[in-house]
């Protein structure tokens, strides 16, 4: 199975499916801590992230932003002190893709090299 932090995201453009529960289950797996919510009928997948101060949960933000214009693949940030939830889906399929996963993962290694982390 391929590492999905080494994976680049895909242009998804639509027509086509969003992933099965057996594809989400299998790449979720993948990802500890993640969890798979519904708003509004849409799957998404999110995670909180939990830092020392404001001042590095808005770096750990600025890293996640950069990481999503790299890649073309956008999220939606919550930065609190000491905290960011982090969500990804794809508007295009109406759910989740595996670029979605991706992100996600790229995330999670984001968040191992964050400065004032804290485990959650």
């Amino acid at each position: 199975m391929q590492d999905l932090a080494q994976m680049r995201c895909v242009p998804c453009r639509g027509g086509e499916p969003a992933l099965s529960d057996a594809e989400i289950s299998n790449l979720l797996s993948q990802l500890p801590g993640w969890q798979i919510v519904e708003v509004d009928g849409i799957k998404r997948i999110e995670k909180t992230f939990h830092f020392d101060n404001f001042a590095h949960a808005l770096a750990f933000t600025n890293a996640v932003g950069a990481l999503a214009e790299e890649q073309d693949h956008h999220p939606q940030l919550v930065t609190e002190w000491g905290q960011v939830k982090v969500a990804f889906w794809t508007h295009a399929v109406g759910g989740l893709h595996q670029n979605d996963f991706i992100m996600a993962a790229k995330t999670e290694a984001a968040f191992a090299q964050a400065e004032g982390r804290k485990t959650s």
